[in-house]
This record gives structure tokens, C-alpha cells and sequence, in this order.
């Protein structure tokens, strides 16, 4: 039986994961640190926390497992560091806090394209904090690298809305790849990895997330 950190629980696919893990009997408890509650089941642990000063010693941290799907883009958070604190500062805190209770496997979001070198400043971020994780030293690492997120958000982003329009006509005739990738199933994925994930470092890329 398992005790599962998730990180990010009211974003898009955070809370696909809330629902996916509430449901699944191999998860005894499921804990989900937030800025603002979240509704109450009797599974859950909704700590509420400010993630620039996160509770080091706090109990909770005691888990078996760790999901991380904190994320926003550069026009919310409204400035480069100030994004890059979301993508890349808030989950390695994460990562090196739950290792240090004894977490053995970690499971991020991360993106297509991810890499530590491009001039782009989302996808260089999201390449240098999947290597700044996999150097925390977790027994068992997933990443996953979605496309475009499919699904229905609690905020307008017009520039994704387009893109989805667009992907979703376009869909059977682009690659898997380059196809929307649904939130639920990038959900099941990390979910999986969660509780089974085997030893060393895995990527599951967006071809094997992709709409059908």
C-alpha cells in the first residue's frame, strides 16, 4: 500500500490525478500540499503551504512516492524568474525534501522538447530541472513529456485554445507526437509511475500520450 505525494493538485492534470488517486485502492492515503483547500474526502491530506517556505520537518513528507505537476507558463507568472520559480525552483525544493523522508520514486511533468540547451526559456527550464531531479538520486524516476495538454481548465489561455483547435482538426494526420495530449491519460501515466514505478530513470514521450 501506498503513500502518495502530489504537487500541483489544482492544475489541469493535478486534478486528474486527485481523482485517479482517491479511486485507486493501492493508495492509502494521498497527500496534496496547496495554496487553497481542496474539497475534503476522507483519503486526502490537503496541508495548505506557501511553497517559498516549505515545511521541512513537517510529518507528511513520510511518503512512499512523490508526483510533481507544478507548472505555468511566462505570461501568467509575469516575469522570467518568477517562472521559473513555479517550473523549476518549487519542484526541486519538493524533490529534495520528500527524498530526505525516505521518497523512493518520483514522477514529473515535464514537456515535449524539454533540453538544458535551447534558447527557449520553457523548454530550456523544463530540460534543466529534469536534470537537476534525476540528480536528487530517487530510486525509481519518471518523466513525462506530453504535448499540448487537452482538457478543460479552470483559467482562458488563447494561445493553447488555438493550438488546440487546430491539433484537435489536424489530429489523424499529424504525427503522435506533435497530437494533443490528453490530461487524463498523462494523469494515468504518472499516476502508475507513482506506485510501480520500476528502478532507474524513465521517460514516457508524447507519442505514447497522444490522442487516439
Amino acid at each position: 500500500m501506498t503513500r502518495i505525494l502530489v504537487v500541483g493538485a489544482t492544475g489541469l492534470v493535478g486534478r486528474e490525478i486527485v481523482r485517479k488517486a482517491l479511486r485507486d485502492d493501492r493508495i492509502t492515503r494521498l497527500i496534496a500540499p496547496t495554496r487553497r483547500p481542496l474539497e475534503p474526502h476522507p483519503k486526502l491530506h490537503n496541508p495548505l503551504v506557501d511553497f517559498d517556505r516549505l515545511p521541512e520537518d513537517a510529518g507528511w513528507w513520510a511518503v512512499n512516492s512523490v508526483i510533481c505537476v507544478l507548472g505555468t507558463t511566462r505570461a501568467k507568472a509575469g516575469s522570467d524568474q518568477a517562472f521559473r520559480k513555479v517550473d523549476y525552483d518549487y519542484p526541486l525544493a519538493v524533490a529534495r525534501l520528500a527524498h530526505r523522508h525516505g521518497a523512493m520514486r518520483f514522477a514529473l511533468n515535464s514537456s515535449l522538447g524539454a533540453a538544458a540547451a535551447p534558447r527557449l526559456l520553457y523548454s530550456r527550464t523544463k530540460g534543466e530541472i529534469e536534470a537537476a531531479i534525476t540528480a536528487v538520486g530517487f530510486s525509481s524516476l519518471t518523466i513525462v513529456r506530453p504535448g499540448l495538454i487537452g482538457g478543460d481548465r479552470n483559467e482562458f489561455r488563447a494561445g493553447e485554445w488555438i493550438a488546440a483547435r487546430v491539433l484537435g482538426a489536424l489530429g489523424p494526420l499529424l504525427p503522435r507526437r506533435f497530437r494533443i495530449s490528453p490530461a487524463p491519460k498523462i494523469a494515468d501515466a504518472l499516476v502508475e509511475a507513482a506506485i510501480a514505478g520500476a528502478s532507474g530513470v524513465h521517460l514516457i514521450e508524447a507519442d505514447q500520450l497522444a490522442a487516439d
